[in-house]
C-alpha cells in the first residue's frame, strides 16, 4: 500500500469515518490536496473494499478499512508521542518525521516503543492511540464551528495538520483549554471565543474551527 493511500485511511479515521460519512471537501482540506485527487483515491479505496461511498452523503471506512486505519494510526501517533515528549519536537513539526518512521517500523519495534512510552492513550494533538489489540475510546467528532453561541466546551483534539497546528500555536490554544463561544461572525467569518483561564478573547478562523474537536 502506498503512503498516500495510508494517509487517506488515517484522515478518514481521524475525521470520524468509522461511524460517520466524511465529505470529499473535508478530506481535501485536511490533506491539502485537490478535490479531483480525493475522488480518484476514494474510488480506489472503495474498489479495494476499504471504504464505502454514498453519492452526496460521503465516505466511511469498512470493517477492513477501520482495522487497517487503526494499525496505521497507532504507529504514527506512538512516534508522535516519542518525538514530542522525548525529543522535544514542536507539536506542529512531529507529523512529517512520524510519517517517515511509521513506514519503516516493525510490529516488534512498535510494541517495544509502546512499552517504553508507558502505553499512551492519546497523541500530543489529542488523537486516540489504539492499543496493540485494537482497543480505544472513540474520539469526539464535534467541532468548534458547530457549537452554539454562549455554550462552553473543552478542547479535546486537533486535526494533525502542520499549518493548522502552527496557527493554533500562534493563538496559544491548547488541548484541555476551557472556553466559551462568544459569536459566530457572519459570512464564514471567524468564531470569537473567550478562554476561561486567562479571560482572553480570540478569533479562530472559520476553517480552523472545523478542525478543532471539543466536548
Amino acid at each position: 500500500m502506498t503512503p498516500m493511500k495510508e494517509d487517506y485511511l488515517k484522515i478518514i479515521f481521524e475525521l470520524g469515518g468509522t461511524k460517520n460519512k466524511i465529505s470529499n471537501k473535508q478530506i481535501a482540506l485536511s490533506l491539502n490536496v485537490a478535490a479531483g485527487s480525493v475522488t480518484e483515491m476514494v474510488s480506489k479505496l472503495v474498489k479495494e473494499g476499504l471504504a464505502s461511498h454514498t453519492p452526496y452523503a460521503g465516505i466511511s471506512l469498512t470493517d477492513e478499512g477501520i482495522e487497517l486505519a487503526e494499525q496505521l494510526v497507532r504507529r504514527h501517533r506512538l512516534w508522535e508521542v516519542f518525538l514530542f515528549g522525548k525529543l522535544k519536537y514542536k507539536l506542529a513539526d512531529v507529523h512529517d518525521d512520524a510519517e517517515i518512521l511509521e513506514h519503516t517500523t516493525s510490529d516488534r519495534l512498535m510494541d517495544h516503543l509502546d512499552r517504553f512510552l508507558d502505553y499512551p492513550t492519546h497523541c500530543p494533538h489529542g488523537g486516540v492511540i489504539p492499543s496493540a489489540d485494537g482497543r480505544y475510546e472513540e474520539d469526539s467528532h464535534t467541532v468548534l464551528a458547530d457549537i452554539a453561541d454562549g455554550q462552553s466546551v473543552v478542547v479535546e483534539r486537533f486535526i494533525d495538520n502542520h499549518d493548522l497546528l502552527t496557527y493554533l500555536d500562534d493563538l496559544k490554544l491548547k488541548i484541555g483549554e476551557e472556553l466559551t463561544i462568544i459569536e459566530h461572525t457572519p459570512f464564514e467569518g471567524p468564531v470569537k471565543i473567550r478562554l476561561h483561564k486567562t479571560k482572553q478573547e480570540i478569533n479562530v478562523s472559520f476553517k480552523a474551527a472545523h478542525y478543532i474537536f471539543v466536548k
